[in-house]
């Protein structure tokens, strides 16, 4: 059983990366624009693993081992949409502009921004975890993960690209079974409902 998740896991890593990379319609793009969508690519694919790192759900990893995991590769996402926005606006400074002020018409921008502006909560909250009272934290940590995760599905799932549409399916389905599951291993939305009740 854990030879099989882990190679689902992996599959649902290298299958998406390997066809976006493979994409016809990078034939011609700027080395810059390709850097950033893979970036985003490579940051989507992360956030598979990123919640069973934290729930101790990945086979044969500790729990405290996965936690220390957690929070490195939460910073290589944050690096990985850094550089995806960061190339953008060196390839088209007006349409991230657009994007950031919610006024692009592309359908996809207003969720990206969402899930950026949570993801980077959601990193600051993990630097100052310790200012906090833990289940504070829990609550404001897992509800900004799941607005960040929800908002990158409804991204990526939007953006007609590099990514190739069955495997993206996958990967989009994937990353919220896994967020559901680590929610409720953490119980992190009892944790949310108490707070909710004072």
């Amino acid at each position: 059983m854990r030879l099989v998740l882990w190679l689902l896991i992996v599959l649902g890593l290298i299958v998406p990366l390997s066809l976006a990379a493979s994409s016809p319609l990078l034939a011609w793009r700027d080395p810059v624009y390709i850097l950033a969508g893979f970036a985003g690519v490579v940051a989507f694919a992360l956030m598979l693993v990123q919640p069973m790192l934290a729930a101790g759900l990945l086979p044969g990893v500790a729990l405290v081992t996965g936690c220390r995991m957690h929070r490195w590769v939460g910073g290589v996402i944050i690096l990985g949409v850094l550089i995806h926005v960061g190339g953008l606006w060196v390839t088209s400074p007006p349409d991230v502009v657009d994007a950031l002020l919610l006024v692009s018409p592309a359908p996809f921008s207003n969720w990206g921004v969402l899930a950026f502006a949570a993801l980077v909560g959601a990193g600051v909250l993990a630097v100052y975890r310790r200012r906090f009272r833990l289940a504070v934290w829990r609550v404001g940590h897992s509800a900004l993960v799941t607005v960040a995760v929800l908002g990158t599905v409804l991204h990526a799932w939007k953006v007609d690209g590099t990514m190739e549409i069955v495997s993206k399916a996958g990967l989009c389905l994937a990353v919220i079974l896994a967020l559901g599951v680590a929610m409720v291993r953490l119980k992190a939305w009892r944790a949310i409902w108490r707070q909710s009740l004072g």
